[in-house]
Parts: structure tokens; C-alpha cells; sequence
């Protein structure tokens, strides 16, 4: 179920918050992420000793509209599908106000968001052997998920995001696709796996997708204006020589900002 296999991969997101202790605290109760470090105005949530989300309050910033570039959701992959049925009891007796729910195919997910409107999809991958395909690209689709199986298939309690979760994808807002592919299929080096109404998605090593771009609520965003809530960064791991040839193209630069100001950070992947 990891994407630990692909030559790139998600690493940490870094979120700008306007309240620190509440936006921290909903992603350790609900979504069980350990505290794993903090600074002043800073903390760091991961799960298994691995480093997935860094909050950054700024209480000035402004709040992000719905409408701009940036994050449309952060994907937490866990590495089980019994996983998925603990943590969705969780959060039915945890009463977590859930958006959706979807079954892709590729993948069974489940959606919400954090107190200040930052997506949040919560899922686990189907065998690679079962996903479909069609002329050649991964199908995938947005179907109803059937909850009451999903629940039925957790056979124990959750007590936490386990040991092998990681950020499976994030999915971006842009203002267009064709320049989104231009960057992140043609400077960091994913592959478009799939096109699919209003969205593309792009992965690495066979995956269905590490990013996904859409334009469902933000065609023709212009670039972002900062300080504001919602992104802040994003750490793309990287296979040594995979780095070496994105460093290649962007001339040595491992902090790059996308079209629309969105920055992300090559880090090279530990051995």
C-alpha cells in the first residue's frame, strides 16, 4: 500500500494556521497524528516516527478563499483497508464532521476538513492487480463508497494513525491545467497518469496518483497573494537521481514556487 517504492513521493505539507492549539489538536484527536517537535508558533504531527504535517500560525494572515490556487486537500494514506474501517468508527464516535465519501477504483476515501477549511481526504489503496485500466491510463472514477462494509472491516479499535502512514497525495487548486502540467510534470518530472473532468493527476513509479491539480473551483486563479492561510509548502522526496535531474532543470534550485506562488521543496530521499 506504500508509495515508498515510487522515485518521487510526497514528504511533509506545511500549513499556515491562524490558531495554532486548535488546528494542532483536531489533527491529534482526530485523525490520531503523534506531536513529534515544536518550535514558537510552530508544530510538527506525524505517525510511525515519520514527519507528515508542519503547522505554521500566523495570526494575521488572512483567510484563504475558497476561489484561489493552493491546497484543495492533503491525502492520508493508511496502509491498511482495516485501518480505514477503524478510523472511520473513530470518527463516527468521535462525531467528526465528515464531507464525503467515495469509492475511486483505485482507492475507497473518505473527506472532511480541519477547523479552518483545509481539505482532508483519509483513504487506502486497492491492490495494484485491481486497478482498472483503460488505453493503457489508470480509470479511476467517483462512485458511493458502501460505509457499512467499510465499518465492518476493521476488526479492532483505532488507537491512532498507524505505523505506515504516509501522505499518499495532495490535491492542488490552479488557475489552469496545462500549466500545472507544465511545472509538475515537466520541471519536477511526475507523469500524467489520468485526466479526468476538470482535474489532472500525476504520479510516479506507477502510482495513480502523488498530485492531483483541478480547476473545479479556481480556473483562472492568478498567482497567490501572501500572508494567508491554507498551503504553505510542499516537500516532494526525491531518489537521488531523479533529484539530480529536476536539479538539472530548475539549476540547482531545491525551493521552487509553482504558477500560482505555491512553494515546494526538494529533499532528497534517506537511504
Amino acid at each position: 500500500m506504500s508509495t515508498a517504492s515510487a522515485p518521487l513521493e510526497i514528504g511533509r505539507v506545511a500549513l499556515t494556521v491562524n490558531d495554532l492549539a486548535a488546528v494542532q489538536d483536531f489533527y491529534q484527536s482526530a485523525l490520531g497524528l503523534d506531536r513529534m517537535g515544536s518550535d514558537p508558533g510552530i508544530a510538527l504531527l506525524g505517525a510511525g516516527g515519520r514527519p507528515l504535517l508542519e503547522l505554521r500560525e500566523d495570526r494575521a494572515a488572512r483567510r484563504r478563499s475558497v476561489r484561489e490556487a493552493g491546497l484543495f486537500h492533503t491525502a492520508f494514506l493508511l496502509p491498511s483497508r482495516a485501518a480505514l474501517g477503524q478510523w472511520l468508527v473513530h470518527a463516527a464516535d468521535s462525531k467528526v464532521r465528515l464531507q464525503g465519501a467515495s469509492d475511486h477504483l483505485v482507492s475507497e476515501a473518505i473527506y472532511l476538513a480541519d477547523p479552518e477549511g483545509n481539505g482532508i481526504e483519509v483513504y487506502a489503496d486497492r491492490p495494484r492487480d485491481a486497478w482498472p485500466k483503460e488505453n493503457g491510463r489508470i480509470r479511476m472514477a467517483t462512485e458511493p463508497l458502501d460505509l457499512r462494509d467499510l465499518a465492518q472491516s476493521a476488526g479492532g479499535r483505532w488507537t491512532g494513525a498507524p505505523e505506515g502512514t504516509v501522505i499518499g497525495h495532495v490535491h492542488l487548486q490552479v488557475g489552469g491545467l496545462a500549466e500545472a502540467e507544465d511545472f509538475y510534470q515537466g520541471t519536477l518530472g511526475f507523469d500524467v497518469v489520468t485526466h479526468y473532468l476538470g482535474a489532472s493527476f500525476l504520479g510516479s513509479g506507477g502510482y495513480h496518483h502523488h498530485l492531483g491539480t483541478n480547476i473545479w473551483n479556481s480556473q483562472g486563479a492568478q498567482r497567490r497573494s501572501f500572508p494567508s492561510t491554507g498551503l504553505a509548502d510542499l516537500e516532494i522526496l526525491a531518489e537521488p537521481t531523479d533529484l539530480d535531474s529536476i536539479l538539472t532543470r530548475t539549476k540547482g534550485q531545491r525551493h521552487l514556487t509553482d504558477p500560482w506562488g505555491t512553494t515546494v521543496t526538494l529533499t532528497r530521499k534517506a537511504a
